[in-house]
């Protein structure tokens, strides 16, 4: 185990897989059919059913019908779980086979990353906070570390095109995510409440001004569903990144 007073000393080292491996099998006065894995499996659908400021240890305990002290059997901290339940989602997503063109690779991949920021919200502020370094998110930067070094662009440069796609897929995921969780949460479809939201903003005598001057880009819109615009704003700007990337490698 590690110690409370061993992660304020070296929080740059703070994370559930550098932790010394120690026996997790169950106890004679376990609960059975517990284990990290389950643990693990429960709480990632609470975290997708409840959100992150909801979940704790004891509302986990609860939903697993056991006692907080069982979990902590298998994990030291709620920090560990979150961990954890951020590298198992990763699982979801399948590199791209080797042979493929570096271009199908990485729309691939951003696409897979964005579906996985969408479908699992509070994944977004965790990526932060971790230092996601568990096999599977490993598997999904070994996967995009090998794209980018087919890319051509010299060494000093792939990091740099890494952070322009993936940075970009993940601002556009996140607030994607947030804006269907809000329109699920109001009761109402993505269409519905743009257009409420628009029919707000139009009204507002300080925002009018603003609105009109964006007329030429909401006319260029019009007819689509929320879905259609983002998913060709989407493809327009990961395809945008592609051509920024094939321009710098021929230089």
């Amino acid at each position: 185990m590690v110690s409370a007073a061993d992660r304020v000393k070296n929080p740059a080292r703070n994370s559930v897989w550098l932790e010394e491996k120690t026996s997790r099998t169950r106890r004679s006065d376990q609960p059975a059919g517990l284990d990290r894995d389950r643990i693990t499996a429960v709480s990632v659908r609470l975290l997708d059913a409840e959100g992150l400021a909801k979940f704790s240890m004891r509302r986990l305990a609860a939903e697993l019908n056991v006692t907080p002290m069982s979990v902590y059997w298998y994990v030291d901290t709620k920090d560990d779980l979150l961990e954890l339940s951020l590298d198992s989602v990763f699982s979801e997503i399948t590199p791209p086979a080797a042979t493929d063109d570096w271009r199908v690779r990485l729309r691939g991949l951003a696409t897979s990353y964005r579906e996985l920021l969408v479908r699992h919200v509070w994944v977004s502020p965790l990526i932060g906070t971790f230092l996601n370094i568990g096999p599977h998110s490993m598997a999904f930067s070994l996967a995009v570390q090998d794209v980018v070094r087919a890319t051509g662009l010299p060494p000093h440069g792939q990091m740099g095109a890494v952070a322009a796609v993936f940075q970009f897929v993940y601002g556009f995921g996140t607030v994607e995510g947030h804006f269907v969780q809000r329109c699920a949460s109001a009761g109402m479809s993505q269409d519905e409440y743009l257009a409420e939201a628009m029919g707000g903003i139009s009204a507002a005598p300080s925002l009018r001004k603003s609105f009109e001057n964006a007329q030429d880009l909401l006319d260029a819109r019009a007819g689509e569903t929320v879905e259609e615009m983002r998913e060709r704003d989407f493809d327009f700007a990961l395809e945008t990144l592609v051509a920024g990337i094939e321009a710098m490698a021929s230089r």
